[in-house]
């Protein structure tokens, strides 16, 4: 271990000098770009991401939430790209700008109010910049604002592209211009198929000028090949003047709209009629809403900026009012074919829980409307109640490749769900809900741990042929974290019942009372039925203690603590079993090894140039909203000390990091209470 932490310490002292001579806590810069070396960080809404490129006026992916099909790998359901709706290019004299004759190339993300920002140079004629948000107010909406300082006079010829992505077929492209006495509307819209044809996904687009009715410019459309057409302009700027324009974009599919041809150009004519400057306040009001609910660290501003950009990717995951949920990669990409799994409700969920509880509803709401595919699920592997799928997507049946034994095997996910739902109740006290939506989550998957468990006499009700939450033990018996989620499931569904004046079934907490957790000769907790002390993929025992409680002697918590840490390779594993580690050091009161792993958890994840976090140490699939959902637990659980108990959340003793002077956390629960800890 202890050559293990001086190498990772070397490590974490080049990349701070690489990248944080100075640390701005809401923003993150990149002034040195190396597009072979660069990871896109997303702009989103809960609904579209939008993620970075290099390459000027370009962005790398346009993903939007809920819109899957059957398509690449796996025979399953997989995320669609939408249109390229941003992709413009604008020409200055007549020559195109790239990324060669681009100089002095910054970006710049702007947490706080979730814009992105690119400027540059070109030659000695221009100064250029421009800004793009994901609008929070208007979930199918983007906007891009462009600006040009002429340094000589200059012509410009500016171009908004829509391009289809491979995937999409029967690709169909419109132009119209819509005349009013009061303003000219010109739409760029584009519609496609999904890949099997299961939905159409439509785009538009249109100009915001800054003249005045009359006086702005032309627009002209071209169409080059059925895959992209575009519209665009001109114009003449004196030398020392500024011109800004914006473009914004819509899109919507038959998912989420009955007509989204027209309801994509509805809402492009809306965000132009509002007007740029009401679509960025609405936008800044709504961020300036979300961030009431922030983590304050004094002393670290490193720290403070990387919880930061945690927050900001968790709350871009994410909404209110909606029954979605997000994938390990939120809405940075396809990666996980953008499906959900426990990442959803044992690691993302607290923080959005404790912080933002509306938010949380919405991943709630996106399982109960999945309960009767679970309900048909357990039925066809001979078990009752509910039986939730490891990977899910629209429908919520299994969407496992068959290649991965996870899928029919990984049964700890329906605990995870009804451990949420639970935990919703707890930190709401809202009765209503728990009748209507919770109760029918809790009871069907306490169901069906009654019937899934073997009953092979007193304390011997036993889950066996399992995939454990460490994944790297296929098919083994008496998994620790399946058998005490289930139990905390079970007593979980009790307490339910208890809540709504119902008599609970007497047998849940009769299998609740009589499932195993197994231990070494050792005294340790042990993993598994046939576990013998080899290295584990992520955590699964330590869980026992944190999040279900089922482990809650403090010496057992240590001996485990201390048994599993040294199992975990340092390479090739995910994130978030580190932050279990720092969460249980911190509540344990041993501040130095909480914050050797608090780096560890993420720092050697980080990918440049704006510390998107992967999933592995030195991998390159960012960016990893799970990990992250981990290290915030560790903050607002661990070093914060919040705990979600029956009667709401209350505060536990922890300790700080030796670098930082406080750590207060503002707008929890559903009071918007603040917790302090010096």
């Amino acid at each position: 271990m202890k050559k293990r932490v001086f190498s990772f310490c070397i490590g974490h002292i080049l990349f701070i000098n690489a990248f944080s001579q100075s640390v701005d806590i809401w923003k993150i810069k990149a002034d040195k770009i190396d597009p072979s070396n660069y990871y896109g960080i997303t702009v989103a809404n809960g609904m579209i991401g939008i993620v970075s490129s290099p390459e000027p006026f370009k962005v790398k992916d346009v993903v939007l939430a809920g819109a899957y099909d059957l398509y690449g790998r796996g025979r399953v359901s997989n995320f669609l790209k939408s249109f390229n709706l941003l992709n413009m290019y604008l020409e200055v004299d007549g020559q195109r700008i790239d990324a060669k004759t681009a100089t002095g190339l910054n970006q710049e993300l702007d947490m706080k109010h979730a814009s992105f920002t690119t400027s540059f140079d070109y030659t000695d004629k221009a100064s250029v910049s421009y800004s793009y948000y994901s609008l929070r107010h208007l979930p199918f909406t983007v906007l891009m604002d462009v600006s040009i300082t002429a340094k000589k006079d200059i012509d410009i010829t500016g171009a908004s592209v829509m391009e289809a992505p491979d995937a999409l077929k029967d690709v169909q492209n419109y132009y119209n211009e819509i005349d009013r006495p009061h303003v000219t509307i010109s739409l760029l819209t584009s519609s496609a198929k999904s890949p099997t044809g299961k939905l159409l996904m439509c785009a538009s687009n249109t100009f915001l000028f800054t003249e005045p009715h009359g006086q702005e410019p032309k627009v002209t459309h071209e169409m080059w090949d059925n895959n992209m057409h575009l519209m665009k302009f001109s114009k003449k700027i004196k030398a020392g003047e500024t011109y800004h324009f914006s473009i914004a974009c819509s899109s919507i599919t038959s998912a989420h709209h009955d007509d989204p041809l027209n309801e994509a150009e509805r809402m492009t004519i809306y965000a132009k009629l509002e007007g740029r400057a009401r679509l960025v306040s609405f936008h800044n009001k709504a961020w300036d809403s979300l961030w009431q609910s922030d983590i304050v660290i004094e002393g670290d501003d490193q720290s403070q900026q990387d919880i930061h950009s945690m927050l900001y990717h968790l709350y871009s995951f994410t909404r209110e009012g909606t029954a979605l949920s997000p994938s390990p990669m939120g809405l940075s990409g396809l990666g996980y074919n953008g499906h959900v799994f426990w990442d959803t409700e044992l690691w993302m969920f607290p923080a959005a829980l404790v912080l933002h509880p509306e938010i949380a509803k919405s991943m709630l709401e996106y399982r109960f409307k999945r309960l009767d595919a679970a309900k048909r699920n357990a039925f066809s592997k001979g078990y009752k109640g509910a039986m939730f799928p490891w990977e899910s997507a629209e429908t919520g049946v299994e969407e496992t490749p068959v290649w991965a034994l996870s899928g029919p095997f990984e049964h700890h996910i329906t605990a995870c769900v009804g451990m949420a739902a639970w935990n919703y109740y707890c930190v709401t006290q809202d009765k209503n809900w728990l009748r209507e939506k919770g109760w029918p989550i809790l009871s069907a998957t306490a169901d069906f741990w009654a019937s899934r468990v073997e009953r092979n006499g007193p304390g011997k009700y036993e889950i066996k042929n399992v995939v454990a939450a460490d994944e790297w033990a296929e098919n083994i018996d008496n998994d620790a974290f399946t058998n005490a989620a289930a139990k905390t499931n079970l007593e979980d569904a009790a307490e339910a019942a208890k809540a709504l004046g119902i008599v609970p079934d007497p047998d849940w907490l009769n299998v609740a009372n009589n499932i195993p957790v197994l231990k070494l000769d050792n005294g340790v907790t042990r993993e598994h039925g046939s576990y013998h002390g080899e290295g584990i993929k992520q955590a699964d025992v330590n869980l026992l203690a944190y999040p279900l409680k089922q482990i809650t002697d403090i010496n057992q918590i240590k001996k485990d603590l201390d048994y599993y840490e040294s199992r975990v390779p340092n390479q090739g594993t995910p994130a978030m079993t580190q932050a279990i580690f720092t969460l249980l050091y911190a509540r344990l009161g041993d501040k130095e090894k909480a914050w050797h792993w608090f780096e560890d958890a993420y720092v050697p994840n980080l990918n440049p140039p704006f510390r998107v976090i992967a999933e592995t140490k030195g991998g390159t699939n960012p960016y990893f909203s799970t990990g992250a959902g981990g290290v915030l637990q560790a903050v607002l659980m661990g070093f914060g000390g919040l705990d979600i108990t029956a009667k709401g959340i209350i505060q536990v003793k922890s300790v700080l990091p030796g670098q930082w002077k406080s750590l207060t956390i503002k707008g929890v629960g559903p009071d918007r209470k603040t917790f302090s800890v010096k």
